[in-house]
């Protein structure tokens, strides 16, 4: 079955049904957004806009950061394999410190792998705020992620900015959330978003992002001194 008659029937079967097909964990995203306090959501609102306008100046920090945070998730993940909380604390230190590490020499493959990551998410958003049946998300994802794939390894500088856009754009929209959510004005109205209107996340996501593109390649351009 390809893509499109997997597009066409998500279509038709978006309506009611699609709720009780939920597989967006906005529960976890909800969570990570309530347990911010002041200063730690500032924090996130700085590093995001960092790395939303000037991501191209700090793409090899990011990409260690990255590949770091992937290589403890899977290391955990391993650890909680072989049982123990002994054996997650270590797998994840392993991970963390391995992925880091290869992730030096590989920069080109790692920050193309991104670049894919990075159109997945963005698609797959797309997706969700449509309103477009869950279930079939990952058909949305997989366009995202191989149009993302193979740009980023025809145009280097393109994953560069759209990962670390992307990137920036998560934190700073977080930091932001947390925020309003602490003022008790606003706490109710951002609840209200977050669970009933399917295009918020999205929405506030992807703007920030295409400034993000935006200025990034308008400063990529104007810098000779950039490069790998």
């Amino acid at each position: 079955m390809d893509c499109v008659t997997i597009l066409a029937q998500a279509v038709k079967a978006a309506g009611p049904k699609a709720a009780e097909e939920s597989i967006v964990p906005i529960d976890l995203f909800w969570e990570q957004i309530t347990s911010l306090d002041k200063l730690e959501a500032l924090m996130f609102i700085s590093f995001g806009a960092v790395c939303l306008v000037y991501g191209w100046r700090v793409f090899k920090i990011l990409v260690v950061i990255s590949f770091g945070l992937l290589g403890l998730l899977l290391g955990i993940m391993v650890g909680d394999k072989i049982s123990g909380e002994d054996s997650q604390l270590i797998g994840g230190l392993i991970g963390l410190g391995l992925m880091a590490v290869l992730s030096v020499p590989l920069m080109r493959w790692a920050v193309s792998i991104l670049g894919a990551i990075a159109g997945g998410i963005l698609t797959s958003g797309i997706w969700y705020a449509s309103g477009l049946t869950e279930k079939y998300m990952w058909a949305g994802a997989l366009i995202g992620i191989v149009a993302g794939g193979m740009i980023s390894f025809i145009i280097f500088k393109i994953a560069v900015i759209l990962f670390s856009s992307l990137g920036g754009s998560g934190l700073m929209v977080t930091g932001i959330l947390a925020l309003l959510y602490l003022y008790p004005q606003t706490t109710e109205r951002v609840e209200e978003l977050i669970f009933t209107h399917k295009w918020f996340l999205p929405v506030t996501l992807i703007v920030p992002t295409l400034v993000g593109l935006i200025l990034q390649n308008k400063f990529v351009k104007g810098s000779k001194e950039w490069d790998l």
